[in-house]
């Protein structure tokens, strides 16, 4: 549920873009969205559809970036996929932790008209 307000943002932050372009209408917004950001890609795309109507941003494209999380191996650091039941890095097999690549989200692009 949360993705309502974030998508009003997404809606208000194009509209001003357009507004400062000049521009008529937006064409396209493109999200940078990582797997653990708490964002659901869908959920977003759903409230952006319903709550774009009647704005700068009705009938334009909302397109989404997926970024996979990656943990970092504190011996090697070797930046690596997590696999299914294990935290071990590929490269030397110590367990690895978490980093900040696949909790991004933010607007890369918003294309205006």
């Amino acid at each position: 549920m949360h993705e309502y307000p974030i998508t009003q943002q997404i809606i208000k932050i194009a509209e001003q873009h357009c507004r400062e372009a000049n521009a008529e209408k937006v064409n396209k917004v493109t999200l940078v969205v990582g797997e653990y950001s708490g964002f659901v890609g869908d959920s977003i795309q759903m409230y952006f559809d319903v709550i774009s109507k009647d704005t700068l941003c009705e009938g334009s494209k909302i397109e989404m970036e997926y970024v996979k999380a990656k943990l970092k191996c504190p011996t090697c650091g070797e930046l690596f996929l997590k696999i299914p039941m294990s935290f071990a890095c590929p490269k030397c097999g110590v367990d690895g932790g978490p980093t900040e690549i696949g909790k991004e989200f933010y607007i890369k692009e918003i294309e205006v008209e």
